[in-house]
């Protein structure tokens, strides 16, 4: 049993996916850092809002200012965070798009293959006599 998980593990196919996840952490973890550190900022300077701190109470015993607070006087709809990831989720596509656009151009395209000869003189014979043949 344990053969056999260790020729499930070591696949190809499932060592691909695990560095696929890995990067894929890592890729995650330079988005929201471009996401937080750069573009939310800009985009509230612009729009005079920090989408951080959009919520809605959800108990008449929230009335703080910002979401930190807000969570622990009680329950909130934090739609701004919600925001955030929309934002966040655009980017990595964005990104992702320009990624594989980007490996696709680099690809070599398959060579053509080459058409097929015509038929010598001798094979079209034999292909009529086995045809005649057949009948």
């Amino acid at each position: 049993m344990l053969k056999e998980f260790r020729d499930f593990a070591m696949r190809g196919n499932v060592v691909d996916l695990a560095v696929a996840v890995v990067i894929g952490a890592a890729f995650k973890q330079i988005i929201d850092a471009v996401v937080n550190d750069v573009i939310m900022p800009i985009i509230g300077i612009f729009g005079k809002a920090d989408f951080t701190n959009f919520f809605l109470p959800l108990s008449s015993a929230v009335n703080a200012t910002n979401l930190v607070d807000a969570r622990k006087q009680g329950g909130v709809l934090a739609y701004g965070d919600f925001i955030t990831v929309i934002i966040n989720f655009i980017i990595v596509a964005a990104a992702l798009f320009v990624i594989v656009k980007a490996i696709n151009s680099m690809k070599k395209p398959a060579p053509a293959e080459p058409a097929a000869p015509p038929p010598t003189p001798e094979v079209v014979l034999l292909t009529e006599i086995r045809d005649a043949l057949k009948k």
